[in-house]
C-alpha cells in the first residue's frame, strides 16, 4: 500500500498541473467560458478530487494496519508458550477478563437483533439494564455496541472527528457551558498584589441537554439470521450512516431548539454575527482576498481548519492570490494533507451551499471548541414482522445528544457580500 500511496500522490501532482495549465488558458471571467471549457475543467477537478480521496483512504488503511501490527507484536512478545496463540487471534481480547454480565448482555443483544424481543428468555432480558423500555420493545444496547457506533460515526463525519466529545451515562443536563466573554489579560503586579478583579467572564444561557432522535434501518432477514458475522456488526454498519447524517446536519445548521445548535446559525448562545467575515467577497462567490481576511480574523493561539461543502472547494481551487499563486495546494508529501492558504480543510455536504448574497458558505475555526454530548443509553427496537413481505427486519435506534459552540471567538464564518 505504501507504493500505491506514493504513486497516487504522483498522479495527484500531475492532475493538479494539468488542471492549472488548462485553468490558466481560460479567461479570468468564468462568464466567458464555453460549455466545453466548463465541462473539461469540471472533469479535471473531479480527477483531483478522486485522487485526493484515494490518498486519504490509503493513509487510513496504512495507519490501521500499523496499529494492528503493533498490537500483534505487543501480544506476541508477551507469550510464554504456544498455548496462548489463540489469544492473539482474538486481538488480545482473550487476555482481558470479561465480566460475565457483559458477556451475557452481548450474547443476549445479538440474539435480540436476530430474532427480536420475544426470542429472549427471562435470564437474557435480565442481562440488560433495569431501566430499559422492555414493554415498548426496546432494549438498551450494550456499552460496547454504543462505543463502536459512535466511533464509526466519528470516522465517517468530519465534524464529530474534530469536535470535543463528552459522554453522559444518562440523558442528563451538562449545564450551561458557553463562555460568552473570556477573561482579560493578566496584570503585571508586585509580589503581594493580586491584580485587578475580573468581572468580565459571563456564561451563556443555553443549557446542554441531550435531545432524542430516532432512525430506522432495514436489513435482509436471511442475511441477519444466517450470516457468519455477528448481527451487531451488520446493524452497526447501517446505523452509522443514518445516525451520522442526522448528527452532521444538526451540527451545521441545527436551530438549538430541542436539537444541537449549529455552526452556521447566528445565535447569541453559539456564534453571533460578530464572527462573520464577508469583506473581499462578492454577492455570489468567495475571493482569495475574502478568504485571507477570514483566516486573519481568527485570533492567535487557535488551530484553524477550514470547513466547506465539496462544491465550495471546487470553486476555491480556481482562485489565485495577489501574486498569481493558487491558494489551494495538493498534499503531495507524507503527512501533509491538501491545504487552503496553508491550513488543512474538511469537506461536509451539510455546510450551506446556496451561493447568494449575505449567506454563509464556509468557516475557519478551531473545532475543538464545538462540544458534543452523547447520552450512553442508546435504545434499539427490532421490527421482526413489519417487513415480512419483503423478507426484511427493521431496526429503530433511539439516541440522545446535544452540541453547541462554547467559545465563539474560536470560529470565523465566511459570508458572501
Amino acid at each position: 500500500m505504501e507504493k500505491e500511496l506514493k504513486e497516487t500522490r504522483e498522479k495527484l501532482g500531475r492532475a493538479w498541473d494539468e488542471y492549472k495549465t488548462f485553468r490558466d488558458s481560460l479567461p479570468e471571467d468564468e462568464g466567458e467560458w464555453s460549455a466545453e471549457q466548463r465541462e473539461k475543467i469540471d472533469n479535471l477537478d473531479a480527477d483531483v478530487d478522486n485522487l485526493e480521496e484515494r490518498i486519504e483512504t490509503l493513509e487510513k488503511k496504512i495507519e490501521r494496519k500499523k496499529k494492528d501490527d503493533d498490537r500483534d507484536n505487543r501480544f506476541s512478545s508477551s507469550l510464554d508458550n504456544d498455548d496462548h496463540l489463540d489469544d492473539d487471534l482474538d486481538g488480545g481480547q482473550a487476555n482481558r477478563k470479561k465480566d460475565p454480565n457483559e458477556e451475557a448482555r452481548e450474547a443476549a443483544f445479538d440474539n435480540f437483533l436476530r430474532r427480536g424481543l420475544n426470542a429472549l428468555g427471562p435470564e437474557e432480558v435480565r442481562a440488560f439494564q433495569s431501566d430499559s423500555d422492555i414493554e415498548g420493545g426496546y432494549l438498551v444496547a450494550p456499552q460496547q455496541f454504543i462505543n463502536k457506533l459512535l466511533k464509526n460515526v466519528d470516522r465517517a463525519m468530519p465534524l464529530r472527528g474534530m469536535a470535543t466529545k463528552h459522554q453522559l451515562k444518562k440523558a442528563e443536563s451538562l449545564g450551561v457551558v458557553k463562555l460568552d466573554t473570556d477573561a482579560e489579560d493578566w496584570d503585571w503586579t508586585t509580589e503581594l498584589a493580586t491584580g485587578n478583579e475580573e468581572d468580565s467572564i459571563r456564561l451563556g444561557k443555553r443549557e446542554m441537554r441531550p435531545h432524542p432522535i430516532a432512525k430506522r434501518v432495514k436489513l435482509s432477514r436471511t442475511l441477519v439470521r444466517n450470516a457468519v458475522m455477528s448481527a451487531e456488526n451488520l446493524v452497526l454498519d447501517r446505523m452509522k450512516y443514518k445516525l451520522g447524517y442526522t448528527m452532521e446536519s444538526a451540527y451545521c445548521t441545527g436551530t438549538g431548539a430541542q436539537q444541537p445548535l449549529g455552526l452556521f446559525v447566528d445565535s447569541s448562545d453559539g456564534i453571533s454575527s460578530s464572527q462573520d467575515v464577508s469583506t473581499g467577497n462578492t454577492t455570489t462567490s468567495v475571493k482569495a482576498d475574502g478568504l485571507i481576511e477570514a483566516q486573519e480574523s481568527l485570533k492567535e493561539g487557535y488551530e484553524g481548519t477550514w470547513l466547506w461543502h465539496p462544491d465550495g472547494i471546487k470553486k476555491i481551487r480556481k482562485l489565485k492570490d495577489g501574486d498569481g499563486q493558487y491558494i489551494w495546494r495538493p498534499g503531495l508529501e507524507k503527512g501533509a494533507p491538501s491545504s487552503l492558504l496553508g491550513s488543512p480543510y474538511k469537506k461536509s455536504r451539510f455546510v450551506p451551499n446556496t451561493w447568494t448574497t449575505g449567506l454563509y458558505v464556509g468557516m475557519y475555526a478551531d473545532f475543538k471548541y464545538y462540544w458534543i454530548i452523547d447520552a450512553m443509553n442508546l435504545k434499539v427496537q427490532v421490527l421482526n414482522e413489519l417487513y415480512a413481505e419483503t423478507n426484511q427486519i427493521g431496526y429503530i435506534g433511539r439516541y440522545e445528544g446535544d452540541a453547541q459552540p462554547v467559545l465563539e471567538e474560536a470560529f470565523v464564518r465566511v459570508k458572501l457580500a
